[in-house]
């Protein structure tokens, strides 16, 4: 019997990639997008927004599973109570978060104007957690997107910040989206082992492979970030060296995009 399966943020880095695998495993898929477009082959979209809750409730109605991929810098709590409390005949909701989301502290205003996203996240597992219907979350870390997208940004300016001993393990969005279309063909397992990059790296070391890649020289400037969430990231909460399972480094994801 063909499984019925609903992803949010399905025209996303992620949620892209893991609607074409779950397709190309004889899944019946459809995406939610506010603005439905043109899909793959044999993959639907229809009209929601989780935001207003528009939609949502239609959208939902025939899903046997969601894979909840949206994401977004504010408004994640309020968009994931919007999913589940419409989500009602949904059997499984497959979650996205962060590796460090239950060990960045949020005690400070510092603390919630840095790294407020961990916080966020772990917020947004508790009501999948606590919503009634079988759950499984997948902790991943941040994606090589992610990181060359602020790459980007920052070597626009003419002296580039770095937080003094950060250190990031980047995953490849690909592999994420294997995992998690393998999560949502399976049963609820609640919070599954980690999925991080193969390597770590300090914010300079990422800073200057790019600045290297692209041509260009910046001079860094060492920031030291106060706070609680700030000391735990240099402790290395966001990391997860014994689950460097993907293997696709950030070397070869630069030299493909640039």
């Amino acid at each position: 019997m063909t499984t019925s399966i609903l992803v949010t943020g399905g025209t996303g880095t992620l949620g892209r990639p893991v609607a074409q695998r779950l397709r190309d495993a004889g899944a019946s898929v459809t995406i939610l997008s506010r603005h439905p477009r043109e899909t793959a082959e044999g993959i639907r979209s229809t009209a929601g927004d989780l935001s207003t809750g528009e939609g949502i409730e239609a959208a939902v109605r025939s899903a046997e599973v969601i894979v909840h991929c949206a994401g977004s810098s504010k408004g994640d709590e309020q968009k994931t109570r919007t999913l589940v409390s419409a989500a009602k005949d949904a059997r499984h909701i497959v979650l996205i978060s962060v590796v460090g989301a239950d060990r960045i502290p949020q005690v400070s205003a510092i603390d919630r104007a840095f790294f407020g996203y961990f916080g966020m996240k772990l917020a947004t597992e508790r009501i999948v957690e606590q919503s009634g219907i079988g759950w499984t979350t997948l902790r991943a870390t941040q994606f090589h997107d992610l990181i060359l997208m602020v790459l980007r940004a920052l070597a626009r300016l003419p002296v580039i910040p770095a937080p003094t001993g950060s250190r990031f393990q980047p995953v490849d969005a690909t592999e994420v989206a294997e995992r998690m279309a393998e999560l949502a063909l399976g049963e609820p397992s609640g919070l599954v082992p980690d999925l991080a990059g193969p390597k770590i790296y300090t914010v300079a070391e990422l800073v200057k492979s790019y600045l290297s890649a692209v041509g260009k020289r910046r001079p860094l400037v060492p920031v030291h970030i106060p706070g609680q969430a700030a000391r735990a990231l240099r402790a290395g909460a966001n990391l997860a060296p014994d689950r460097a399972v993907g293997k696709r480094t950030w070397e070869e994801f630069l030299a493909d995009r640039i």
